[in-house]
């Protein structure tokens, strides 16, 4: 059996030196370069520039079988500017790892490591390593360039640490396990003009105000109580000076859901805010809404076997509900069955929250991680 301890003094520092070289979406050249580096010194066939940086690296076992196992990492960095003051800390300004994508690329790394010595099983595992999770569905170009097709998944499964669970706590569920996440932008225009003579000018600063607080009104009089849904006013633009009124204002925000009927049933309610608030206030309202990431939907038989294999490996649990965040392996879930899964790595009482400027991946839960993947693995393949 392969010692993983004695290999997580190397992988630690992998995952290190990726973390000082963060990359954004689909500008993951070096990281890409990195991995098929490390998957080839391992004998595995290496397929590069799927979906732009993206890339698989395949795996046979030593016996024969038809099943395949894909298991995915995202490699791509956030466009925020860290302050851990950590030796390992980004080298780039304005970039960093700070949703552990680093993590998950060592650990699935130490997974094919280990597969790889040990390749006693029947079938194949597709190691998937994705660009531009963050924004930018990666997954999505992956699919689109033929990524099920080149390398058949029976069965899909993507790790995500997460800092809201005990460190080395495993969780998933059936059905959705992630939000939906939808974008929309309104741009108000008036007219402009004095603002002592507010008689002669359609206010867009007046009637983006109302805007803002009818859209506030639509979760909690335009969805059931049963259902859960988010809408966030996150930007609002206009005006430069005190004594002008605007001629164009911008609003614009995030919704996340968990039911398609939901998501239509808000999309349709901000149209017709905005086309009753360009009525009221004379102005002109443009809206453009974009449902960029659907909802992440584990089938239920993936999500069972996820949870007793886990229960192998550490602690597993089920998700009490899913969260409101988004990810886009639901662009994989769509195609193939599978499950998401976090891994718990919180440590005391207020660990720093993905996508803050304080988050470091806990390296502690990169042995769990990879216990995992190779758990899931076997499984799928005996």
């Amino acid at each position: 059996m392969t010692d993983i301890a004695a290999i997580l003094p190397d992988l630690v520092a992998l995952r290190r030196d990726i973390h000082q070289h963060p990359e954004l979406g689909f500008c993951e050249h070096r990281t890409a370069a990195r991995i098929a580096e490390e998957l080839r010194a391992l004998g595995l066939a290496v397929h590069e520039g799927i979906g732009g940086t993206g890339l698989v690296g395949v795996l046979k076992g030593t016996r024969p079988g038809p099943r395949t196992v894909g298991l995915r990492a995202d490699m791509d960095a956030l466009p925020i500017t860290e302050q851990t003051n950590l030796p390992w800390a980004s080298r780039v300004p304005g970039t960093f790892h700070g949703c552990g994508h680093d993590g998950h690329v060592a650990m699935l790394l130490g997974a094919a490591r280990v597969l790889a010595a040990e390749p006693d099983f029947a079938g194949t595992v597709h190691f998937i390593f994705q660009p531009a999770e963050e924004g930018q569905g990666g997954a999505r170009a992956m699919i689109e360039e033929g990524l099920f097709e080149r390398f058949p998944c029976d069965r899909v499964y993507a790790l995500h640490n997460w800092p809201g669970l005990p460190a080395g706590t495993i969780a998933t569920r059936p059905g959705a396990i992630m939000g939906a996440a939808d974008k929309f932008r309104v741009v108000i225009t008036g007219k402009g003009g004095h603002a002592a003579i507010p008689q002669d000018t359609p206010d867009a600063i007046l009637a983006a105000a109302a805007l803002v607080q009818q859209l506030n009104t639509i979760v909690s009089r335009a969805v059931p109580p049963v259902q859960a849904a988010v809408l966030s006013v996150t930007e609002i633009h206009g005006g430069e000076a005190h004594n002008v009124i605007p001629s164009d204002v911008v609003v614009g925000g995030t919704v996340r859901t968990f039911d398609p009927q939901v998501q239509a049933r808000i999309e349709a309610r901000i149209q017709a805010i905005a086309a009753g608030i360009a009525t009221a206030f004379e102005v002109r309202c443009d809206l453009a809404y974009d449902r960029y990431y659907p909802a992440t939907i584990n089938d239920p038989v993936a999500a069972a076997d996820a949870l007793a294999v886990a229960a192998t490996v550490a602690h597993a649990e089920l998700a009490p509900e899913p969260a409101a965040t988004s990810e886009d392996f639901s662009f994989m879930l769509q195609q193939r069955p599978g499950a998401y899964i976090w891994l718990g790595q919180g440590v005391g009482d207020h660990p720093a929250p993905l996508h803050n400027p304080h988050y470091d991946f806990n390296d502690a839960v990169l042995e769990t991680g990879i216990r995992l993947h190779c758990a899931l693995a076997r499984h799928w393949l005996a």
